[in-house]
């Protein structure tokens, strides 16, 4: 009897695509570090109060954690020639420290 023997499946070629999203992380990370130098700079150079140092401070708590996020899933990309998905939670985590660090830029400006 005649089998049908199934083509074998292509073996994935990422190409440049693993170190074009670590090149993201970094500029996404340097944007971070920018915005939380700014804003405590912002909170600092101005009149000197109690709530803009717990914003400055919570500025660079955020900055801290993403850091640690984007550090975490750099390594990852770099770690092997199919790098796994990022975890959910991670990228909520990633995405609301961004949002938090936008917040607290904005709330030390204006």
């Amino acid at each position: 009897m005649g089998g049908v023997t199934a083509a074998p499946e292509p073996v994935r070629d990422p190409g440049l695509q693993p170190e074009r999203t670590r090149l993201a992380w970094r500029r996404t990370t340097l944007a971070a570090t920018v915005a939380a130098v700014l804003a405590g700079r912002a909170a600092l150079h101005a009149d000197v109060t109690a709530p803009r140092i717990a914003v400055s401070g919570l500025c660079a708590l955020l900055w801290l954690a993403f850091l640690a996020l984007a550090n975490a899933r750099i390594h990852a990309l770099a770690a092997g020639p199919e790098p796994a998905a990022i975890a959910p939670r991670r990228a909520t985590a990633a995405a609301l420290c961004t949002v938090g660090l936008a917040v607290c830029g904005a709330v030390l400006i204006l």
